[in-house]
């Protein structure tokens, strides 16, 4: 059997979504080992002067606690 625990973090990107969904799972797999899988739960941008101007997304990470 296997514990898993899930945390929930805001990222962003200038890119992209893809690009911010990276981010987060590259900025919490320096403090968490064992990551199973992304869930990508809402997905919102900021636009100025008609244009993207930055990507944001809430991500659930889940990850094997041992």
């Amino acid at each position: 059997m296997s514990v898993l625990k899930v945390i929930e973090i805001m990222s962003n990107s200038d890119k992209s979504w893809e690009d911010a969904t990276a981010k987060a799972v590259k900025h919490a797999a320096k403090s968490l080992k064992n990551i199973r899988s992304v869930y990508v739960q809402e997905q919102s941008a900021v636009v100025k002067d008609d244009e993207i101007t930055e990507f944001r997304v809430n991500v659930k990470i889940t990850f094997e606690v041992k």
